[in-house]
């Protein structure tokens, strides 16, 4: 039981990926509350999960816009009124936003994206903090996604507030990393959640061709099986993670799980993080 008597916040959890989380934490032991805007589909999420849970195990659900102050100030309020401690939080609460060139897409729509994808996992994380420097430990995980790494041309919301998530992740353990707090961002691999839906339901008329061929090939076979982000979320939430922080980690590619025993090496090192490429780099002789 890798989080017997942790408790956990996770944004985004009615559905997909964040649910898979929920149940994931469960299995390990932990109590979790679980968050996200819709009432009714958050309110069947939890009773799921409350079926599964064992004899004592908390599951709670609390209704949220945490790309909004107030309501990632209430979210960690009613945590720890009704978990009575909080030792991880899993911002994975997000959106694709709106698909085009940037020029033609909804400029509010734009915006709104980068409210959810940025401002919902900045504002939880203020308002986790003074709680986990108090007690001296903490856990942040913040979902990153292929956005982050490389271009998405025609979902450019998604793609700037997915790289900013990861450098406002870097740079967050480093402001926090002497309070004992973990702070790191996981690349669960191309799913087969709504999102992907929502790429073909768009067309390739928005989301280009190259795109939409990529997604409708995802689509048959299967996708990344959300299992296995799910288990490296519980390992960045569990004491096997110790001193692992400032890291964009891969479900799918890294070896995550053997990274315990090369911790010194990762602490002196930039591996797992986003950083500019120069001409030496790629074995040029200029620049």
């Amino acid at each position: 039981m890798k989080l017997q008597g942790r408790c956990a916040i996770i944004t985004g959890a009615s559905q997909g990926f964040g649910k898979a989380v929920a149940e994931a934490f469960l299995a390990e032991g932990a109590d979790v509350l679980i968050c996200s805007r819709g009432g009714e589909t958050l309110q069947k999420t939890r009773q799921e999960l409350a079926a599964r849970a064992k004899a004592g195990q908390k599951v709670l659900a609390v209704s949220a816009d945490v790309s909004k102050s107030d309501d990632a100030r209430r979210l960690v309020s009613e945590a720890l009124s009704g978990l009575g401690r909080l030792d991880v939080l899993v911002n994975n609460a997000g959106i694709y936003g709106p698909m085009g060139p940037i020029e033609d897409v909804d400029w509010a729509e734009w915006v709104r994206a980068v409210e959810i994808n940025l401002m919902g996992t900045v504002l939880p994380c203020r308002s986790v903090l003074p709680h986990f420097k108090k007690q001296g430990s903490g856990k942040i995980i913040n979902l990153s996604g292929g956005g982050a790494t490389a271009p998405l041309p025609r979902i450019s919301a998604y793609a700037a507030s997915k790289a900013a998530v990861v450098r406002f992740t870097e740079t967050l353990a480093e402001e926090v990393r002497r309070d004992r707090i973990d702070v790191n961002a996981v690349a669960p691999g191309a799913l087969n959640t709504r999102l992907l839906e929502e790429v073909l339901s768009s067309g390739p008329g928005k989301v280009g061709d190259e795109f939409y061929r990529k997604s409708l090939k995802q689509k048959e076979e299967g996708g990344a099986p959300l299992e296995k982000g799910a288990a490296l979320c519980v390992f960045l939430a569990s004491k096997a993670s110790d001193g692992i922080t400032g890291k964009l980690l891969s479900a799918v590619w890294d070896p995550w799980e053997s990274l315990p025993g090369r911790l010194a090496e990762i602490e002196k090192s930039d591996v797992y993080t986003l950083r500019r490429i120069v001409p030496k780099d790629r074995g040029l002789g200029w620049g």
